[in-house]
């Protein structure tokens, strides 16, 4: 269940970084209220998450998530620069993601076993 906390965390941080380019440095209320929700949302199932995740796997992944999706949704909703060259390197970061999830299931499994 940490791991769905910690996807959902990751999907509201893009949202909230996305609310940040409409709420043009916290000038327009609404979508200033607005991401202000999904921060707070974003931190607390990232905090839930991280009872039951490592630390430095939870952050990273969290962080990547919010990273990749950030940069696909610029390119997608403000048609930011889609070289191949960050197309590859956020390629990297989404397999980064992957196997730190791959990892911490098997260091978690390992734990248990020892003698």
């Amino acid at each position: 269940m940490a791991w769905i906390y910690l996807m959902i965390a990751g999907i509201t941080e893009i949202l909230w970084a996305i609310g940040l380019k409409f709420a043009e440095g916290f000038t327009n209320l609404v979508p200033s209220l607005i991401t202000f929700v999904f921060i707070v949302i974003s931190f607390m199932l990232f905090a839930i998450a991280m009872k039951t995740i490592p630390i430095g796997t939870a952050y990273a992944v969290f962080t990547g998530i919010g990273a990749a999706g950030t940069a696909i949704l610029g390119i997608v909703l403000f048609n930011e620069n889609a070289s191949l060259e960050k197309l590859f390197f956020l390629s990297l970061l989404l397999v980064g993601i992957i196997g730190l999830k791959v990892l911490d299931g098997k260091e978690t499994s390992s734990k248990g076993v020892q003698s």
